[in-house]
């Protein structure tokens, strides 16, 4: 295997990303129709957290989140695609492969020296009230993704039961 490694501590980021994402793009790749909609956890009030379709439709929508967090602290406003619930694992695996493309496009013209901030006043204050330079956010965009992973892998098991 040949992996190109993207450059920089920028092309860090994006490259643990593409991987978190690629991870769960195996993982769901055989998933079918019915248990992709199927709620597996009846229990927890989190709406995202139901089913992998569910948890999908989070995923995705909170990739663009992150990103449109990042671009709109560097450039003009980008409005958020919205929620989709897909009936297919090929259209989530289309749709996660669009949010790495987008955040890569917002990557553009970002450079190392510009990840890391410590004066809260030009943070990204986000819908959950906590302060990230660009690198926080793409680091709790890394570990979203492998949580959801983690989860989805759980949700599989129970399918089977």
């Amino acid at each position: 295997m040949n992996k190109k490694y993207k450059q920089g501590a920028v092309g860090a980021l994006l490259d643990e990303y593409e991987k978190a994402i690629a991870e769960l793009q195996n993982v769901i790749k055989d998933i079918s129709p019915l248990d992709l909609t199927t709620v597996v956890d009846n229990i927890t009030a989190d709406e995202n957290c139901k089913s992998i379709q569910t948890i999908l439709a989070h995923v995705v929508s909170a990739g663009y989140s992150y990103a449109i967090y990042i671009h709109n602290l560097k450039s003009t406003q980008v409005k958020h695609p919205g929620k989709m619930l897909r009936l297919t694992i090929n259209d989530y695996q289309k749709d996660l492969d669009e949010v790495f493309k987008f955040t890569c496009d917002t990557f553009a013209d970002i450079h190392d020296h510009e990840l890391e901030e410590f004066d809260n006043a030009k943070k990204m204050k986000t819908s959950w009230k906590q302060f990230y330079d660009i690198e926080q956010m793409m680091e709790h965009a890394i570990v979203h993704v492998l949580r959801h992973r983690r989860q989805i892998e759980k949700f599989k098991i129970e399918l089977k039961r």
